[in-house]
């Protein structure tokens, strides 16, 4: 992965870029999988679930249009790639795994790494951190069926939430939603392939 790929295909937030560099990646991923940690693929992290390539976070951060100090909901924390890179940017950042042994690995890891504005829980993403609402920003790195209404009321004034919606589990396009003067709007970024969001408003 060099920032000349990256840059080719469009990702231009200087802020993005120097997250995405300067977070080790391969800590993130199985050892026996850590030589190809910088490859622009996804990779198995285990229980079903995956670490995004590279370009994808990239992309997703620099859609979901970040900014110093902004309070984000991640759902799906998986093996918390994602949310070291917001951090890194200087948001705070509540992040929510539902898997019992993915949320011991990477709460471990995170704690490790001594990465500060992190908060973990392990519960139903679909629905959401209501007590720690509402947020500035939202993504959500798994595909569900629909756009969970907890999350749309959690997202604050002049908000913006990421999330993959498909009619099949595996196939969806990235919507990205904005809460703009009371109104909530939608547009379709395009098509992706995320794991499925499991929950109350997911699979």
């Amino acid at each position: 992965m060099v920032r000349e790929q990256l840059e080719a295909r469009g990702i231009s937030d200087p802020a993005v870029l120097g997250a995405m560099f300067a977070v080790p990646r391969h800590l993130f991923v199985q050892e026996a999988l850590r030589a190809q940690a910088y490859e622009d693929t996804p990779l198995p992290i285990g229980y079903g679930q995956t670490i995004s390539q590279p370009y994808i976070v990239a992309l997703m951060t620099q859609l979901l249009e970040v900014q110093r100090g902004m309070r984000v909901l991640e759902v799906g924390t998986g093996s918390g790639y994602q949310a070291a890179v917001l951090a890194t940017m200087g948001c705070t950042v509540f992040t929510v795994e539902r898997m019992r042994e993915l949320y011991q690995i990477t709460s471990g890891l995170l704690r490790q790494l001594g990465l500060r504005g992190i908060h973990m829980q392990r519960r139903d993403g679909t629905l959401g951190m209501p007590e720690a609402a509402p947020f500035d920003r939202i993504i959500v790195t798994a595909g569900g069926p629909e756009v969970p209404r907890p999350l749309v009321d959690q997202l604050d004034e002049g908000g913006i939430m990421l999330i993959p919606v498909g009619s099949k589990p595996r196939t969806q396009r990235l919507v990205r939603v904005r809460k703009e003067q009371g109104r909530v709007s939608s547009e379709d970024l395009g098509p992706v392939v995320f794991v499925d969001l499991v929950g109350d408003h997911g699979w």
